[in-house]
């Protein structure tokens, strides 16, 4: 079985947990129907990405 040689130091640890921390998303606001959206992600109202129609357009209810 493994065992480690050391203590691992407070700073060793806080490096490799630094990583560990969830980010929240990021919306950015479209150009063409300014809903906020993901980035890289379809824009599910206008049915574009990347300027081209992928998608039917929904039907304001």
């Amino acid at each position: 079985m493994a065992v480690p040689r050391k203590k691992v130091s407070r700073m060793k640890k806080g490096q490799r947990q630094s990583h560990d921390a969830l980010a929240r998303p990021s919306y950015i606001e479209d150009k063409d129907s300014g809903e906020r959206r993901r980035p890289h992600h379809i824009d599910l109202k206008s049915g574009k990405y990347k300027g081209r129609q992928v998608l039917p357009p929904k039907a304001e209810a």
